[in-house]
């Protein structure tokens, strides 16, 4: 007997997918390669693995992971609350115990009549029907060639710079402008510049700061395109002052003189409330980035939205290949979720599941699209991140640059308290918008 639907993957995401269809009424078949077959970063043959960290970051309302959770919860997902019921102690991070979290998970999952568990490792796809690909970070370079053609639609690593909070720059120790452009209202870059002992001060401090340990699966040997700030730097003293950091055509209009390196700032979002430090990547831990990216002229007083990264992520060109229901453009019936699509962190790939699951429920109860998320929100920020269009679509953690919020008033709230605000707006609101896709899906009788 066929499902309605089948997944590929058992990971995070495509166990959300799958109890979101199966608690609408709809059977599941969710295919999955352990435990006959791991990757070398798997240590247990049960579901939704936690790979790497077993914390699940912050809780609190006002960072824009503890909202992301908040709205899970609200709008019913399994994997969370099975986080929660699992939690260990860890101050205000939510964190579990991964061995409990995933027999819970698979256990749910096994004892759901409408649910299907296929031990597979999948090599041709399935015929034309529903079909959700969440095979994760690790997924075989062969698979996605067979799934979207084209090896160019695809990368093996990413490469995230450094966020920063905007109110958190110095202002008077940068200036705006773009390269070789004299239009200085207008430009999108902020510049940090350096002197020359400030900058070969940074170079040595960045050369000897900790890195984050590879892990056994990932490969040293990095892409040009994408290599970590320090590996650049350990190439030669200058070759960061001839590359990202280099001061061409950016002349300091406060001195008429070229600094002797720039390191640039681009604006994240519209609002201007976070800025990217440009070529950044690295594999720099959290607090050496803080410490060694603080001596960055303007930066000294930096609060680190997301820190830089460099792993092995296989990801997809989500903005080119999907539409916003995160379908392939190419092959509608196939829908692609979890870090596959560019999503970043465990919280981030349960939100990418549980939207391709109830997208597909609206299209199979009334062939009809899901009503996406609000912008106000982290889960429609989500949504908003696999659509944007840019040269270099690059995974990432929910950040409150996704969220669309109004303007602060930064002499009557402050930060914090105005995000605790925004995500208090977002919760309501994420309550209409489920409702609105119980009535296009409504839940199955016992749920």
């Amino acid at each position: 007997m066929s499902s309605d639907a089948t997944i590929i993957g058992a990971g995070l995401a495509g166990c959300e997918a799958a109890w979101q269809l199966a608690i609408r009424g709809f059977s599941v078949t969710l295919v999955d390669m352990k435990p006959a077959h791991r990757t070398p970063a798997h240590q247990l043959d049960t579901a939704a693995e936690l790979v790497c960290s077993n914390s699940l970051r912050g809780s609190a309302l006002f960072s824009a992971a503890g909202l992301l959770k908040a709205e899970l919860r609200q709008a019913g997902s399994l994997l969370l609350s099975v986080a929660d019921e699992t939690a260990v102690p860890a101050g205000n991070a939510l964190a579990v115990d991964r061995h409990r979290f995933s027999n819970e998970v698979q256990r749910r999952l096994l004892a759901h009549p409408r649910i299907t568990w296929r031990t597979e490792r999948v090599a041709q796809l399935p015929p034309e029907a529903p079909l959700i690909v969440a095979t994760g970070p690790l997924t075989d370079g062969r698979f996605l060639e067979t799934l979207l053609g084209d090896d160019s639609a695809f990368s093996y690593y990413d490469a995230i710079a450094p966020l920063v909070a905007a109110d958190s720059i110095d202002w008077t120790r940068v200036y705006r402008k773009d390269r070789y452009e004299d239009d200085l209202e207008s430009a999108a870059y902020v510049n940090c510049p350096f002197e020359k002992d400030a900058y070969y001060a940074f170079v040595d401090a960045l050369l000897a700061a900790d890195k984050t340990p590879l892990h056994a699966f990932e490969d040293p040997v990095f892409f040009e395109g994408c290599l970590p700030v320090e590996e650049m730097a350990r190439r030669g003293k200058d070759t960061l002052a001839h590359g990202p950091l280099k001061p061409v055509g950016l002349v300091d209009p406060r001195t008429g003189k070229r600094p002797f390196a720039v390191a640039q700032l681009r604006q994240e979002d519209a609002a201007q409330t976070a800025f990217n430090i440009v070529g950044f990547q690295t594999r720099l831990t959290q607090k050496a980035q803080q410490e060694v990216f603080r001596m960055i002229p303007g930066l000294e007083n930096a609060v680190f939205e997301r820190h830089g990264q460099v792993h092995r992520n296989t990801f997809i060109d989500a903005p080119r290949l999907l539409d916003p229901q995160l379908r392939l453009r190419q092959h509608p019936h196939i829908r692609i979720a979890g870090q596959l699509s560019g999503v970043e962190g465990y919280v981030e790939s349960m939100a990418s599941g549980l939207l391709s699951g109830l997208s597909l429920a609206c299209e199979l109860r009334h062939n009809t699209t899901m009503p996406l998320p609000p912008p106000q929100t982290a889960l429609g920020g989500i949504a908003r991140h696999t659509q944007q269009a840019v040269p270099n679509y690059q995974p990432s953690n929910i950040v409150w640059a996704m969220i669309e919020t109004p303007q602060r008033n930064k002499r009557q709230i402050g930060k914090r308290d105005f995000r605790k605000q925004c995500a208090e707006r977002a919760v309501g609101l994420i309550a209409d918008w489920q409702q609105s896709v119980n009535q296009l899906a409504p839940l199955a009788p016992g749920h």
